[in-house]
């Protein structure tokens, strides 16, 4: 079985840990002191312990918040990205959302962005939508079902969380910039709204879901809404909403990211692991 060495990460990361334990692998961390693991795994006390152990080294997803230092939600200790890619030289390093002017300091490291890999970004579409209507539930002051629900963009999560909430119930309308994306949304059995057209359906809505990471709910346009409209915004930094203008108007907005992580951090889990085992797999038959 192969060594891996984790650095730093979320409750995913930790239940990670214990799954490839339980199967055998080899786990040791750092960055994660304060995390509950099985007794198995061995916490390593600084980068260069825990980055000798293995030539797989895994890292949070995402990988930093400040673009400095990787996020370790279970360590008081900051790690700098610097200071990893110092150690990683010749290995293969395996993270979450690594923005592109990071793999500079990765020279001459093979780098692997886990959400850049199809089945993990397929598989979190799950989470993502079921977590968005437990959102939709605990914040709503209607019923799903029975509610007018815009679901903006067309995308993965968007045709996962339409399906859901027309299961429950909801009127549901998907927003989409294409005439060819009106044709699947009509097949699917909801109702389309181009983005040309999109002010004159607006205070029809009692929630709006967002899946689209550029701002599409101006001030003007979120003028048009009703004022009990509930706004849920699950797109990536910046967001699909003026948050600004939101507050500035009294619009409740919920912006709510990394949705598989809070809401099924077992599940997620299980879903990185997948990744990663056809990950070790691609990487013994090249």
């Amino acid at each position: 079985m192969e060594n891996i060495s984790i650095i730093g990460g979320d409750l995913r990361i930790v239940k990670l840990a214990d799954m490839l334990n339980l199967d055998g692998y080899k786990v040791y961390t750092y960055g994660l002191e304060q995390a509950k693991m099985s007794d198995e795994i061995e916490k390593c006390k600084s980068l260069e312990e825990v980055t000798s152990k293995s030539n797989i080294i895994v890292s949070s997803i995402p990988l930093t918040s400040d673009e400095i230092n990787v996020n370790t939600p279970f360590s008081k200790s900051k790690i700098k990205i610097v200071d990893i890619a110092k150690f990683v030289k010749g290995k293969t390093f395996i993270a979450g959302r690594i923005e592109d002017e990071l793999y500079e300091q990765f020279k001459e490291t093979k780098v692997i962005d886990l959400l850049k890999r199809e089945e993990l970004t397929v598989l979190n579409t799950i989470s993502t939508a079921e977590g968005a209507i437990q959102i939709a539930m605990e914040e709503s002051t209607k019923t799903l079902h029975g509610s007018k629900i815009l679901v903006m963009g067309f995308g993965r999560v968007s045709k996962i969380l339409s399906n859901m909430l027309k299961g429950i119930g909801a009127d549901v309308y998907c927003e989409t910039r294409t005439t060819v994306n009106c044709a699947w949304i009509k097949a699917y059995g909801y109702k389309p709204i181009l983005l040309d057209e999109l002010d004159n359906t607006l205070g029809n809505f009692d929630i709006i879901v967002n899946t689209i990471p550029h701002i599409i709910l101006t001030k003007e346009k979120l003028k048009l809404l009703k004022r009990d409209c509930l706004i849920i915004d699950i797109a990536s930094n910046p967001g699909g909403v003026d948050r600004h203008a939101a507050k500035e108007i009294g619009i409740k907005l919920i912006w709510a990211l990394s949705l598989p992580g809070r809401v099924a951090p077992i599940t997620s889990a299980e879903f990185i692991k997948e990744t990663l085992e056809n990950i070790l797999k691609d990487i013994k038959n090249n």
